[in-house]
């Protein structure tokens, strides 16, 4: 199977559906700005995570301190579970202006800026700290400017730890993925990825994915233990294969538009609520990535601990042919040069 085309060559989604995002956001502000005398900012921030994911209590905790920081005239009403769409058509409704915010993993950016692609390569970090020097850097910032062109800025990066494979039968060495349907994320990092292994990659949006497990549209998937603990994707798929073969994280994002409207002031306060519920969510990550662990195992989920340097070395080539990449290559070997 081919990866998906960029955004900029996408088929337009259509209309009708759009237009109806756009009228229900629409209402949605009405709503919320009528019955108060205290004039408000209100600001609607979209994702497609369940409400108790780490993720979404960050969110929560970035509309906290920045109506503290505006003194209650910047507030942030988050919309959880994907009641504004899918992480595609949240980010179509920030570029349009229907909503300020949303928060996509930055495999889904890979259409919007090349530079997003460097996080895709496998076994890309060397460690927790490695990547917390990366994404607090100088490479991390570059990073988040990058899609402004598309009237998308991030703001932050959300810890979504490592991503592994959990299927229906067991693997324990990279030879027992080949042959597999493996739902991935619309990203061509990741259909390069899963193809290294000798599986197929599959497309589906995140809120389809239980169904296809279900019916056998795919034979497995690949994420952190919170998703799949949460989203209850164990329930079919009982077998979790820790390899980690990659750590891509959630990218809190702004619409252009709408960060241009704020003063500088706002556009501070905006910043600084954002980074401090960046390190809000890593502290929340580790806790909740091991309790979903221990979750899966309760509900009979087999966790494999297999040999991390076969899957490393069945990939490896990967991170050759993305340094003959003009806009990759330079950025995979500055993350290989950083160093805590």
């Amino acid at each position: 199977m081919n990866p998906p085309p960029s955004f900029s060559g996408r088929r337009a989604p259509p209309l009708g559906g759009l237009l109806a995002r756009l009228c229900a956001v629409a209402l949605l502000a009405f709503a919320a700005g009528c019955g108060g005398a205290k004039e408000v900012k209100i600001i609607k921030l979209a994702h497609g995570l369940d409400p108790q994911h780490s993720v979404h209590k960050g969110m929560v905790h970035l509309a906290d301190r920045l109506a503290a920081k505006s003194g209650g005239t910047l507030k942030v009403q988050v919309y959880p579970s994907g009641q504004l769409g899918s992480e595609r058509e949240c980010l179509e409704l920030v570029q349009l202006g229907g909503i300020a915010m949303t928060k996509v993993s930055a495999s889904v950016l890979e259409g919007f800026a090349p530079e997003f692609k460097v996080f895709g390569l496998p076994y890309l970090f060397r460690d927790d700290a490695h990547k917390s020097a990366v994404l607090a850097g100088p490479i991390g910032r570059e990073i988040l400017a990058a899609p402004q062109s598309k009237f998308l800025r991030g703001l932050c990066y959300y810890d979504s730890g490592n991503r592994s494979f959990y299927t229906k039968r067991p693997i324990r060495t990279p030879e027992d993925l080949r042959g597999l349907k493996i739902r991935v994320q619309e990203s061509p990092m990741a259909f390069a990825l899963i193809r290294a292994f000798g599986a197929s990659a599959t497309p589906i949006s995140f809120g389809e994915l239980y169904t296809a497990l279900q019916q056998g549209v795919v034979d497995g998937a690949e994420n952190n233990p919170p998703s799949l603990h949460l989203a209850r994707h164990y329930e079919v798929c009982k077998f979790y294969t820790l390899d980690e073969h990659t750590s891509v994280p959630d990218v809190v994002v702004i619409s252009t538009h709408f960060w241009n409207s704020l003063t500088a002031q706002q556009q501070t306060w905006m910043q600084e609520a954002a980074d401090e519920s960046a390190v809000f969510q890593g502290g929340l990550w580790a806790k909740s990535s091991a309790d979903s662990l221990a979750v899966l195992e309760q509900a009979g989920v087999e966790i494999i601990r297999p040999d991390k340097a076969l899957f490393a070395a069945r990939v490896a080539a990967l991170h050759e042919t993305a340094r003959q990449d003009p806009v990759v290559g330079p950025l995979d070997r500055r993350i290989a040069e950083t160093r805590p």
